[in-house]
């Protein structure tokens, strides 16, 4: 427990949720997963033990992620889970409820971020603000974001990819796709059912993506033995997939992220441009983490691209020096967008 009146940071993200708490730093980080049973819709269990469920629960038991893509899928799923995680980093009996910041894509709507606000309200925040992941990202990633010169980020996390141009402390130009890491995810599991007539379920795909996944043709040339269930005999089965199988899995959705990017470069004026074309385009969340595809991006925009120290936490680092500096909101104000 971290004090009554702690200011917290949230990173709601698609897979993975991360508070930040203000001085103390980051203080939880728990998979988006929560195990409910089915006819009741009683939580049995929140974060890294919801995990362990997945694919293994009976049929009275579901274990589900309440966000998708980047949004909230299922508002009253999602209110019980941030309850439980801000209840951990600010004690269950708080009288000065915490303000808390939190992280949105940037393609959100009105009514997006309106569920947003009022969940984290319902949940035991005494003051909601939202601010825009490549925003917190960039901060997270070190970038000074407040000079006249042009920064470009890429967040790639599990439901969406931002890719913003930043000067002056505001974004100048942005796009987000709703493709992230589980996505990469899904397509692995098609192309294992269609490919080897294998059934396997997200935690393996995930696996797979980790230990032999690839972007780039030339970047890595591995192998690994998985298992699942014969769909033609029902029997489970073991099956050898290597990194290009996986590439060519994932082709698709490299492509649409390097045409995003690009999309955006195109749309960047020219000064700014060139300030990314000699500083590059950083790289956040845990999707970016997948193998070659900086050099994937580099290669296909001609910018070269890197990978941020801890991308995964970047956003959560990111809302955190924004509540640090709170009191300046007036001065940077769109950094620190309130919604009325």
């Amino acid at each position: 427990m971290f004090g009554l009146a702690s200011d917290i940071g949230i990173d709601l993200g698609t897979a993975t949720v991360l508070i930040y708490v203000k001085g103390k730093g980051i203080v939880l980080r728990e998979p988006s997963v929560v195990a409910m049973e089915r006819d009741t819709k009683k939580v049995l269990a929140i974060g890294t033990e919801a995990r362990k469920m997945l694919g293994r629960t009976p049929g009275n038991i579901i274990a589900t992620r309440p966000l998708r893509e980047g949004v909230i899928a299922d508002y009253d799923v999602t209110e019980a889970m941030l309850k439980s995680f801000i209840s951990r980093v600010t004690g269950s009996r708080f009288f000065a409820r915490p303000r808390v910041m939190v992280c949105v894509p940037a393609g959100v709507t009105t009514v997006e971020k309106r569920a947003v606000i009022e969940a984290a309200i319902q949940a035991g925040a005494r003051h909601a603000q939202l601010i825009e992941e490549p925003l917190a990202a960039a901060l997270g990633a070190g970038l000074d974001i407040t000079l006249p010169t042009g920064h470009m980020v890429v967040d790639i996390g599990g439901g969406t990819t931002d890719v913003a141009v930043l000067s002056l402390g505001g974004v100048v130009r942005s796009e987000s796709i709703r493709i992230g890491g589980d996505k990469f995810d899904e397509a692995i599991i098609r192309y294992v059912k269609l490919k080897h007539n294998l059934l396997i379920g997200e935690r393996s795909a995930e696996e797979i993506k980790i230990q032999v996944g690839s972007a780039g043709c030339d970047s890595r040339n591995e192998s690994m033995e998985i298992r699942g269930r014969d769909l033609m005999h029902g029997l489970p089965k073991n099956v050898v997939i290597a990194s290009e199988e996986i590439r060519e899995a994932l082709a698709e959705h490299v492509t649409a992220i390097c045409d995003t990017i690009r999309t955006v470069l195109e749309a960047t004026p020219p000064e700014l441009s060139a300030d990314i074309i000699e500083k590059g385009v950083i790289m956040t969340g845990g999707g970016a983490m997948l193998h070659g595809l900086d050099k994937v991006i580099t290669a296909r925009t001609g910018v070269p691209a890197y990978l941020a120290d801890d991308p995964v936490s970047c956003v959560a680092k990111g809302t955190g020096k924004a509540l640090e500096n709170f009191e300046m909101k007036d001065e940077h104000l769109v950094v620190l967008k309130k919604i009325m």
